[in-house]
């Protein structure tokens, strides 16, 4: 009878065993399932949306928030939030587009056309600089990252409107006896058939993983997230985490900037407006805790590409642009029930674990 007994029990642990196994699988691999459910309703939808062509047009619009989200993994992985990101966007493709028209010195007399490379290095700096104002704010004058964030934003939209004086830099192709063609390649070229912004992405990515998963600096970032006190005593230079993640977030929105810039042959200083809650809504759908400490660069890039397959799907089938709106917010409310399940999951028996002492310690009272 005891046998039989304990063979019925060990059965349905079993089976619970698999249920709960198959429930974390598809809790942790959401991102990934939602992106092929994606794929296969607007394929059946619309006869035009399987294609090789169309998806690499997408991939191009993925690009931008793509490179925009890993910027925005790291600043939320140290515990933080980035709300600059999309008017840094908008301030680099203006500082990109003044430049493509030449830089006048009125002292000398004359009219500076700087080579494309100059201008792609000089804008990556001044997403770099924002970003370090950023980083200087929340790590060494203890502003909240939210509000030094917010200011920063309105800041770089500001100084957009005002070097444009809220117009439209619209020749950015260059000429060639002045030595300064080529803007238009980030946005329209390719490399092996692949778009060029879509291949900055994947260096991007590749180059974020590894930093993630292989050096120093990634460990003390999901140390610094995850616990910032014990990660200080512990040795953590910390605020120079903080610091580096909220600079290279700036340099990410800035090549976005530039891409976007390049892609649409013009440079407006409202581009970018609500990108950064577009970065924001795809690293918490790749599975990013806002808390920090959480969270990968896989997981990032299938956020951004639930975002964008998404919004173009509904585009191509010709749903209403409200109605994109209405469906990329339930979608985001969506991932954050899930974040919270998935985490509240992976506290609870921890937290039970950790409420009774172990043998050792209660032999060590006794």
């Amino acid at each position: 009878m005891t046998d039989a007994s304990s063979i019925v029990k060990r059965s349905r642990f079993g089976i619970s065993r698999e249920g709960g196994d198959l429930a974390r699988l598809l809790l942790e691999g959401r991102a990934f399932f939602a992106l092929i459910a994606i794929i296969i309703v607007f394929s059946i939808l619309s006869p035009n949306y399987f294609t090789l062509g169309n998806f690499l047009t997408m991939a191009t619009h993925v690009a931008i928030f793509g490179i925009l989200a890993i910027g925005m993994l790291l600043v939320i992985l140290n515990g933080g939030i980035d709300l600059s990101v999309g008017s840094t966007l908008g301030l680099s493709g203006v500082v990109a587009g003044f430049l493509m028209q030449g830089v006048t010195l009125n002292t000398l007399g004359v009219v500076l056309f700087p080579p494309v490379w100059v201008v792609a290095v000089l804008t990556c700096a001044l997403g770099a600089f924002v970003g370090a104002i950023n980083g200087l704010l929340i790590a060494r004058f203890k502003v909240p990252a939210f509000v030094a964030s917010l200011g920063v934003m309105y800041v770089a939209r500001g100084a957009a409107l005002l070097m444009t004086n809220g117009l439209t830099y619209n020749n950015l192709a260059g000429r060639p006896e002045l030595g300064n063609t080529g803007f238009d390649w980030l946005g329209f070229n390719r490399l092996f058939g692949i778009p060029i912004g879509v291949v900055v992405l994947i260096v991007i990515s590749i180059i974020g993983g590894v930093v993630l998963s292989r050096t120093a600096f990634g460990r003390w970032l999901y140390a610094s997230g995850g616990n910032e006190r014990a990660a200080e005593l512990s040795g953590v230079p910390v605020k120079m985490v903080h610091v580096s993640v909220y600079i290279l977030s700036g340099v990410c929105a800035a090549i976005a900037g530039l891409i976007l810039s390049s892609q649409l042959t013009s440079a407006g200083p409202t581009a970018g407006n609500s990108y950064e809650l577009t970065a924001i809504a795809a690293v918490v759908i790749g599975g990013a805790a806002l808390t920090g400490g959480r969270g990968t660069v896989r997981g990032t890039l299938l956020g951004a590409f639930v975002i964008g397959f998404l919004s173009d799907g509904l585009v191509i089938i010709g749903i209403s642009s409200y109605w994109q709106t209405v469906f990329t917010g339930a979608v985001i409310v969506f991932a954050v029930l899930l974040n919270a399940v998935q985490y509240r999951r992976r506290v609870k028996p921890s937290s039970a674990t950790d409420s009774q002492p172990t043998s050792q310690q209660q032999g060590g009272k006794a």
